[in-house]
């Protein structure tokens, strides 16, 4: 199992030396997923945190009248899981879905919980990606209600323009909360 991707990731917040990461290591375990595959679905109970070595994820609810509703896309060297779901250990609100073919590293959440006692540095790092998560989706919540569906859609190329190539159009669109019909207006536009 290579883990380099990981420990180069926690390294750009925390300092560990040897013994760290080896501990580390230790506790994660690699899977691989194929397209369309889902990582999670709406009802069960997340039960790990997971490190993304390639691929790309989709995070999506389904609405009382069946639209799927895009809460946000991941890619290599992000982490991802319904946090909610994962602390609370209550069944999940949302699907994650594989729109690639993809290879994550995973931890259950009581190996974490041992991992922050022999490494507590990690405290620190999940604390800073949290924060960072969370001023994130402020951001976004605040351009959901200030900016019209264009800006929203250049911002959203300008700050993710692999992006663009590597998800579907209605997908992009459902996390814009425009149709893809509007989308496909406001490339053409573009």
């Amino acid at each position: 199992m290579d883990t380099t991707k990981l420990i180069e990731h926690l390294l750009k917040h925390v300092q560990l030396d040897n013994n760290e990461t080896e501990t580390i290591e230790k506790y994660f375990t690699s899977k691989t997923l194929r397209k369309k595959e889902f990582l999670l679905r709406t009802n069960e109970v997340c039960r790990t945190e997971n490190f993304i070595l390639e691929g790309c994820f989709r995070t999506y609810s389904i609405d009382e009248n069946g639209f799927e509703r895009t809460l946000i896309f991941s890619v290599e060297s992000w982490w991802i899981a319904d946090l909610l779901s994962f602390l609370t250990e209550r069944p999940s609100s949302y699907n994650i879905v594989a729109l690639e073919n993809a290879k994550i590293l995973q931890i259950k959440k009581n190996d974490l919980e041992k991992l922050y006692l022999e490494v507590p540095k990690l405290e620190r790092y999940f604390r800073i990606l949290i924060q960072n998560a969370y001023i994130s989706q402020l951001e976004r919540i605040n351009q959901n209600y200030s900016l019209t569906a264009e800006q929203r859609y250049h911002l959203f190329i300008q700050k993710h323009p692999d992006f663009v190539q590597r998800i579907p159009q209605k997908h992009i669109a459902s996390y814009l909360g425009i149709t893809p019909v509007f989308l496909s207006m406001l490339r053409k536009k573009r």
